[in-house]
């Protein structure tokens, strides 16, 4: 099994890398058996369809990675020893989640759920090389340009009480308190984000999970963003079905933020 699909740029590469973590619906054949199987059926917490919202993304330079596997067999952006990324009594799912996140156990029994060395086996095998690829794109890019921009994305149920007891924003923009990217980067996406019909928010209530600290290093010419999503923006209002006509005026804005952002990845120093 493959554990990530990259889409590499369909025209000339321009420095920004886009990683979708969350959209993987897949479960290894040697530990898929210790799921129910009613949870299996939906995956209630996978990031659907984010992919095709940043389908056009190769078209401008952009390479795509997108995981594979659920985030409940790894969850790619959270630290690897599980250390919480976040302090105010939130629920927060480790590397390797036991539930989801309204708190139903994922797993068969308690012996089905995964021990130290089964989490050490499920970083080795699935984790870090993630991150790897992620690396070696940013290398990549390096190499022809003097700032790479890596945009992580996500999308979230409308609400989630276990998170926070109101609806999530339409959009936030997230960089760990403006630690993980240059200024104008920042600035440009906000506007390009706001030049929509949306709800914008700036860290809050996410301010970036561990991809975005982990590889937004500034002084290293490396700059992260995360952008989480309202799946009502781009979905029925269940949150299940993709909805054309609502993905469409998504798809606008991040493009035009996306364009931007090339404008501004050659201007920064």
């Amino acid at each position: 099994m493959d554990l990530f699909n990259i889409k590499k740029a369909e025209a000339p590469a321009v420095p920004i890398i886009i990683s979708v973590p969350h959209s993987g619906t897949k479960f290894p054949k040697e530990i898929k058996k210790h799921y129910k199987k009613r949870m299996r059926k939906h995956i209630d917490d996978t990031d659907w369809y984010v992919d095709r919202l940043y389908e056009f993304a190769p078209l401008l330079g952009i390479t795509v990675i997108k995981a594979n596997l659920s985030r409940w067999v790894i969850d790619l952006n959270r630290d690897p020893e599980s250390v919480p990324l976040y302090n105010d009594n939130r629920l927060i799912t480790s590397n390797t989640p036991i539930t989801d996140f309204y708190g139903n156990k994922i797993y068969k029994s308690d012996d089905h759920e995964p021990d130290q060395e089964e989490i050490k086996r499920r970083l080795d095998t699935y984790y870090w090389p993630y991150y790897r690829q992620i690396e070696a794109l940013i290398e990549e890019r390096k190499k022809q340009f003097d700032h790479v921009l890596l945009w992580d994305a996500h999308s979230i149920r409308h609400k989630v009480s276990t998170i926070q007891k109101d609806p999530f924003p339409d959009m936030i923009l997230g960089n760990n308190d403006q630690k993980t990217a240059h200024p104008q980067l920042i600035t440009t996406a906000l506007q390009g984000l706001q030049s929509g019909e949306f709800d914008i928010h700036h860290n809050t209530p996410f301010k970036g999970g561990h991809i975005t600290r982990y590889f937004g290093k500034p002084t290293n010419n490396v700059h992260t963003l995360q952008l989480e999503m309202n799946k009502i923006l781009y979905m029925d209002d269940n949150e299940i079905t993709y909805n054309q006509d609502r993905a469409h005026k998504v798809q606008k804005v991040l493009q035009h933020t996306i364009k931007s952002l090339i404008d501004t990845m050659h201007t920064i120093s």
